[in-house]
């Protein structure tokens, strides 16, 4: 399902189309992984956009993932938050991705990971055109890749930092929400 223009049949292309989004996203969380409390407090603002994306809709079992991947987090998120007493990893970093696109292409609205992990993507696309940069340009483009670490560079707080992802994800989780069923 896109907005406006509705249901797309993909066939097919369904299961690459899907493998690519879950593994893309999985490493998008993952890269978001490097500041304390960052990427647990996007996925709390995701699942709880999921979580009301799932009760509209009626997918009570969706629902019900949500909920306990919220109540899961917040403990993990107390403990995260600077100094951090607890490290997720990689094992919970693409363990909590994977959830968070399953759970998309399980509401057939997978283009919602556009917004409610709107943060994760732009840090992987920034992982990604520093790459790039290097290998076409033959310099870097950003301080340091990915975003947040971008952001340290010119002497920003972890924090502040932090907080400002914070922000920006549940603008962009409302964004979604506004428009996840026109």
């Amino acid at each position: 399902y896109i907005p406006v223009i509705g249901n797309i049949i993909l066939g097919y292309w369904y299961i690459p189309v899907a493998a690519f989004a879950i593994i893309s996203f999985a490493n998008a969380y993952n890269i978001s992984d490097g500041l304390d409390g960052l990427s647990s407090g996007l996925a709390l603002i995701a699942f709880v956009g999921f979580l009301i994306t799932a009760l509209i809709v009626g997918n009570k079992p969706v629902a019900i993932i949500c909920a306990l991947s919220i109540g899961a987090l917040l403990p993990y998120l107390y403990f995260n938050t600077p100094p951090a007493r607890i490290q997720m990893g990689d094992v919970g970093s693409l363990a909590l991705g994977t959830l968070l696109a399953s759970i998309a292409f399980s509401l057939n609205r997978p283009f919602l990971l556009l917004f409610f992990g709107g943060i994760f993507v732009l840090e992987l696309l920034s992982s990604l055109i520093q790459g790039l940069g290097r290998r076409i340009l033959g310099r870097r483009i950003f301080k340091m890749a990915p975003l947040h670490h971008h952001f340290e560079m010119l002497g920003w707080s972890e924090e502040k930092i932090t907080i400002r992802f914070w922000v920006f994800g549940m603008i962009l989780s409302l964004f979604g929400l506004l428009i996840a069923f026109i």
